[in-house]
């Protein structure tokens, strides 16, 4: 961060100033949302990584660590301190630490100004150190610090030494599995001071040391030291080519490598790597399996808008979840710094003229566009230069959106300024490289047919949450004898409970829980509430209340109707005209809904025009932007794969989650990336797998939120649902060794915590992709051992489409009811690198698997089965997506009749609580059983063992034990197993013709 690098060059002995004063503590005030400040006495721990405060009823969990602080800001600049009186403190005396992925905000008020002073200046400077560390000094501090901290917390006495009572409850926290007798004989070798049966700090390391030995990794020094307890230079270097791929190796790399690594004086100076820097050197960034070069920008960037995919975000203002957080203009900051390079900015008519943004029609709060603008501004390239779009909704009136125009030209100035873009051949959007440094504004364009004169004009108005019904939203109205303050209050009551309740189900599982219900039981329970509140209609108040929606079932029981309004409105569509007239579109029949735009906002709109579906005319234009809903993009991708791909190769598609994902989950934006849609926009804010897969696609290419797409997808077509999509092309066959694990600790939802069982490890390896190479594969349990389980399992997969698949390594804990998870990582495919690599665990300090990595080309066509064994049933007997639609005027209907569950031939039924609970029960593989993977013969058995199998959260076939029959313990299957199998037709002359027609026929 820029304002931090003033905080790198002070004088040691300010520095020291300021830790002294921090780590002996200070008292504060302590602000908090509707209540009284309260008086903390706050420190910065002896390792200078924690900032605690005591007292507290939270113990332990007191404590915010510094790598998590995101800004600190000074004087009273907060939300919590605005609603504050003005002259109730000293805007001096006070400060905001924001921490953590919530942006949550920790407001503090010292005695005087020179502690806020001394507490500021010295939060600045420890968060620069951290910023300006290389990848080897973050590692070796995270790791010196989880020593520290994991010997301070065995010390129970605090007397800053462990006896072996507190050891032995270490190794079962460590989830170490030895006999007392060897723990006992490495105490007593660690144990060489005058103090004897107690470690010191110094001592407890060396126990770790022995501890921590690794058995896989010496005997890998010794196969290329010819059986020496030391590598020389030269092989070293050996190693480095030979297992590592490494090219360009050469004897200052090696000694280099020593230097950094090697902690005997004694084999530095013979220039030769121990087992203990051979170690250093194997768990440092320079073998971790993701490749180094793709921390920095590496593809071409010169390349059209229209061929990358571009990290997007979904209403990026919010803290949480649809309906009641909080908005924030540093979750702006927030995104644009993780790499994210399309925000989005709802705007609304403000009071006094200034318009706001907040989420329409909900009870979250509302912040100053002005404010979102500046902040935009200030953050947008300060990771990197390439371009951020901004993608504006617009619901503003007339006024106030030249207000917006007015901010958005003000602060943006040259950055808005694309008259010097050189934009290459005709009709082609320009490329990252060419627009570095500019900010693109995506919203409403005037229609060409308005004169240049014109001071503003009507646009179709597609609103976001149009996917929810208009008596469904939250709307302003007089309501005779209740409060709007007693109201919102219960509303926010009653759907914070069932935001809560909602937390416990699978979040992948979009049938598990839906708005529908949720407002329904609030609607219910706010009626009742009402009637039997005869005080409030005394009371005389008339004021805002707040509507609540009607008609909700569950969504699964609504299919059903909302198939039929579907049809009746393709009924109508197909009784409407449509005229096209010199390259423009018109429509005749059923009212549109229109939005008047002003010409200083629609001139701000030049590459990114946001189009309704219905006015795409295919008249080779570019700048377009088609946005829609996931639930109408997952028709077009099922029905007009491959003429969404073209479309996707002239133009930008956003796709956004539905209205109904209340709670701010995410969809799977993999189908979509397939389709080569480019602005998958996910919320930010919503931990879980589908922001892990968005962080693993975007990490690549220096996480610069520009990734190109594969050369396949930007020129030609293919099926993304076929067995063999790209016959023509090499296929990438992965071979995966799965070694050993180091450190994995307890489930972080372990009901016993840190005293439970010792974990059964066992490691699940995911590819995900096409549907083609989407499968996963895992290796037998390891029992009683979380600290260094050995596995030595080779897993083999085989991938049709390298550039766009991930590979997801998850670890789990089996438990005779099913599976607890433990850890993950995803890497992109293209970022493997070959040779022996450790996998850290996402958001796990010391967490990691241990694998060797082999990757080969194969030639020719060969049987999906063949290739992986773990191969989707359906797409062996051939039952793709081969449905084809004349056009897109079917495509891009907002309801399509082909697209209710009742025409799906695959319809899945909703699984029942009994269904789930069978589902994990059979998750996890028999322990000591070596899985076998399933062959051709066996798919001859299939349609009698379909009975028999349960299903796991992703789809995957899972069978019960069956004797006479070697089973893989997971197969992948799409989700569509339980309805009909059917073979496919093949194709018609007509199909094949069709698919050759223009992208665009209405």
């Amino acid at each position: 961060m820029a304002d931090l690098e003033v905080y790198k060059n002070l004088s040691p002995e300010k520095v020291e100033r300021c830790m002294s004063v921090m780590q002996s503590g200070t008292q504060m005030i302590k602000l908090k949302r509707g209540s009284k400040g309260l008086v903390r006495l706050f420190y910065l721990d002896e390792h200078r990584t924690r900032l605690r405060w005591r007292p507290s009823r939270k113990s332990e969990k007191a404590k915010i660590l510094i790598d998590s602080i995101y800004k600190v800001t000074e004087g009273r600049q907060s939300e919590i301190f605005h609603r504050q009186a003005e002259g109730n403190f000293d805007p001096s005396c006070c400060f905001t630490i924001y921490h953590g992925n919530h942006m949550e905000s920790l407001d503090l008020i010292t005695s005087n100004p020179e502690e806020a002073r001394t507490w500021i200046t010295g939060l600045k400077y420890l968060m620069a150190g951290i910023s300006d560390e290389d990848s080897l000094a973050k590692r070796q501090r995270t790791h010196d610090q989880w020593v520290k901290q994991t010997f301070e917390e065995a010390d129970k006495n605090g007397d800053g030494l462990l006896n072996i009572e507190e050891i032995h409850q270490l190794m079962h926290k460590l989830n170490v599995n030895l006999p007392r007798r060897k723990v006992r004989q490495m105490f007593q070798e660690a144990d060489t001071d005058e103090n004897q049966g107690t470690l010191t700090f110094e001592e407890f390391c060396v126990f770790y040391k022995m501890m921590s030995l690794r058995r896989d990794l010496y005997l890998l020094l010794l196969s290329y030291s010819d059986k020496k307890d030391h590598l020389t230079v030269e092989e070293l270097a050996q190693f480095l080519k030979v297992e590592q791929k490494m090219n360009n190796v050469t004897t200052d790399y090696c000694l280099d490598i020593i230097k950094k690594f090697e902690v005997s004086e004694e084999n530095k100076v013979k220039n030769v790597l121990g087992i203990e820097g051979f170690t250093n050197f194997m768990r440092s960034p320079a073998c971790d399996i993701f490749n180094p070069l793709h921390h920095e920008v590496y593809q071409d960037m010169d390349q059209p808008l229209c061929n990358y995919y571009i990290a997007s975000s979904h209403n990026t203002y919010l803290t949480g979840d649809q309906l009641l957080s909080q908005s924030k203009v540093d979750m702006y900051a927030r995104v644009l710094q993780e790499g994210c390079r399309c925000v989005e900015v709802d705007c609304w008519d403000g009071p006094d003229g200034e318009p706001v943004v907040h989420h329409g029609y909900t009870l979250t709060s509302k912040i100053l566009f002005r404010d979102v603008v500046e902040t935009i501004n200030k953050h947008a390239f300060v990771k990197n230069e390439f371009p951020v779009i901004l993608s504006i909704e617009n619901h503003c009136s007339i006024q106030q959106q030249r207000k917006i125009a007015q901010y958005l030209k003000g602060i943006f100035r040259d950055k808005l300024d694309l008259s010097s873009v050189d934009t290459g051949e005709c009709k082609q959007l320009p490329s990252p490289q060419s627009l570095k440094g500019k900010i693109l504004v995506k919203g409403k364009k005037l229609p060409y047919h308005l004169g240049d004169d014109a001071e503003e004009g009507e646009v179709s108005d597609e609103d976001s949450a149009d996917e929810i019904e208009d008596e469904c939203k939250f709307k302003l109205h007089y309501n005779n004898g209740t409060t709007e303050h007693q109201v919102e209050s219960f509303i926010r009551k009653k759907l914070e409970s069932l935001l809560k309740e909602s937390q416990i189900r699978d979040k992948e599982d979009p049938d598990s829980f839906t708005v529908r219900a949720l407002l329904k039981a609030t609607h219910e329970g706010l009626n009742a509430h009402l009637k039997q509140s005869p005080d409030v209609k005394e009371s005389g108040k008339k004021s805002h209340g707040r509507s609540l929606m009607t008609n909700f079932g569950k969504h699964k029981k609504t299919t059903k109707s909302r198939s039929k309004s579907y049809s009746t409105d393709d009924e109508e569509d197909t009784q409407q005209n449509t005229v096209r007239e010199g390259g423009q579109l018109y429509r005749l029949g059923r009212r549109r809904k229109t939005m008047k735009l002003c010409r200083e906002l629609s001139d701000l709109v030049v590459y990114t025009n946001s189009v309704a579906a219905q006015d795409i005319v295919d008249d080779g234009t570019t700048g377009n932007v088609l946005s829609f809903s996931e639930t109408r993009a997952h028709q077009v991708v099922q029905q007009k794969s491959e003429q969404f791909m073209i479309y996707n190769q002239k133009q930008l598609t956003r796709i956004y989650p539905s209205a109904y994902r209340i709670d701010s989950s995410n969809f799977n934006p993999l189908p979509y990336w397939n389709a080569g849609c480019q602005l998958v926009a996910l919320n930010y804010q919503s931990e879980g797998r589908m922001m892990q897969l968005n962080r693993a696609k975007f990490k690549t290419n220096g996480n610069c939120g520009y990734v190109l797409k594969p050369q396949q997808m930007c020129k030609g077509t293919f099926n993304p649902f076929s067995g063999d999509p790209l016959p023509a092309n090499p296929k990438k066959q992965l071979i995966l060794k799965v070694i050993s694990g180091q450190q994995l600790p307890k489930p972080p939802d372990s009901m016993f915590g840190d005293r439970g069982e010792i974990i059964d490890p066992f490691v699940e390896v995911e590819i995900i992709g096409l549907p083609v190479d989407c499968c996963k594969d895992q290796t037998r349990v390891v029992d009683d051992n979380g600290f260094n389980p050995v596995w030595e399992e080779t897993l083999t997969f085989t991938v049709h489409m390298p550039e766009i698949a991930l590979v997801r390594f998850l670890v789990w804990d089996h438990d005779p009811i099913g599976r607890d998870f433990v850890g993950q990582r995803t890497v992109t495919f293209s970022s493997l690198v070959p040779g022996y690599r450790h996998v850290y665990l996402e958001g796990l300090t010391e967490a990691s698997i241990f694998v060797h990595i082999t990757i080969n080309e194969i030639y020719g066509k060969w049987s999906p089965l063949i290739l992986n064994p773990s191969y989707t049933i359906l797409h062996f007997l051939g039952a793709t997506k081969n449905r084809q639609l004349q056009g897109l005027k079917g495509l891009f209907n907002k309801n399509p009749r082909h697209s209710s569950a009742e025409n799906n031939s695959h319809y899945v039924r909703k699984r029942s609580i009994g269904d789930r609970i069978l589902r994990r029960t059979a998750s996890a593989p028999a322990k000591g059983r070596k899985k076998s993977k399933m062959g051709f013969q066996e798919m001859v058995e299939i349609k009698d063992s379909v009975s028999e199998a349960t299903r796991d959260q992703d789809g995957v076939l899972r069978r019960t034990t069956r004797s006479l029959q070697a089973r893989p313990v997971s197969m992948p299957v799409d989700r569509n197993l339980l309805g009909a199998l059917s073979l496919p037709v093949s194709e018609t002359a007509k199909d094949i013709e069709g698919k050759e027609n223009s992208l665009v026929q209405i």
